[in-house]
């Protein structure tokens, strides 16, 4: 079966992995057995993906990223240089915690900027957008604009990335596609 995916020849892809078409695996990667990698996916140089990881379609990991177990990326999902998963919650050098990896799901559209770091156990939510050197601590709604140590949030983002400037009324349009929103109860929903 000829593979439809491309592999970089310093890449290391262990045994059954899945690894869906048009991926994109570059210099110094590693796949551990498990992993699911939907299409489209780009890993840059650096990456590693551990046992029973699952990326969804068109994800983007980029360079000098780990993403450990416990790690699901839904569609769509962005990773920025360098940003940082954890998978247990109290490590010890000196204690064994392996199974007790708490799950992080980072839901469709999302983004996460370079050098930002995702405690274990939180799930970022559809288009959440997490700035550059964030430390999120807590789960992180649909749509949230999050920055800082701990991360905080201090608005909200469009699917295409914009921020979001709401009316009186609660309504806001992203200025690239026109698309509208409304803020209801701490919530934002596309109309």
């Amino acid at each position: 079966m000829e593979k439809n995916y491309y592999v970089h020849s310093s890449a290391i892809i262990d045994k059954d992995v899945e690894i869906g078409k048009n991926t994109k695996i570059w210099h110094f990667c590693h796949v551990m057995t498990g992993a699911k990698l939907g299409e489209g996916c780009i890993l840059g140089q650096n990456v590693f993906v551990a046992n029973d990881v699952v990326l969804g379609n068109n994800v983007k990991v980029q360079n000098n990223v780990s993403l450990y177990t416990g790690v699901i990326c839904e569609d769509d999902v962005f990773l920025g240089p360098s940003m940082v998963f954890t998978n247990v919650v109290n490590p010890r050098s000196a204690v064994v915690r392996r199974g007790q990896y708490s799950k992080t799901i980072v839901k469709k559209g999302a983004s996460i900027g370079a050098n930002a770091t995702i405690v274990c156990g939180h799930d970022i939510g559809e288009y959440a957008f997490i700035g550059a050197g964030a430390v999120v601590t807590k789960t992180v709604k649909p749509f949230a604009l999050m920055v800082g140590n701990p991360a905080r949030q201090i608005g909200w983002m469009s699917e295409y990335g914009h921020r979001l400037n709401f009316d009186k009324n609660g309504f806001a349009m992203c200025p690239e596609s026109n698309e509208k929103y409304i803020l209801e109860d701490g919530f934002v929903k596309k109309l």
